[in-house]
């Protein structure tokens, strides 16, 4: 089953496209940004889980 990809930080809004580097998930695929993960330290604060860097979807031709 395929990670959800989300595309906003769901704390600011920032934009984060399937491509991007920047998006942090936890276990639960919560999603946010690397700024919003620093600020509150690597925890998801929906289900406590450690936030971690979301793989990248490359977009196939």
């Amino acid at each position: 089953m395929p990670l959800e990809m989300r595309d906003d930080c769901e704390r600011c809004q920032a934009a984060l496209p399937a491509d991007s580097a920047q998006a942090l998930i936890c276990s639960y695929e919560c999603t946010f940004c690397r700024r919003c993960g620093a600020e509150m330290q690597g925890t998801c604060p929906n289900c406590g889980g450690q936030l971690v860097p979301r793989p990248t979807r490359v977009k196939s031709d």
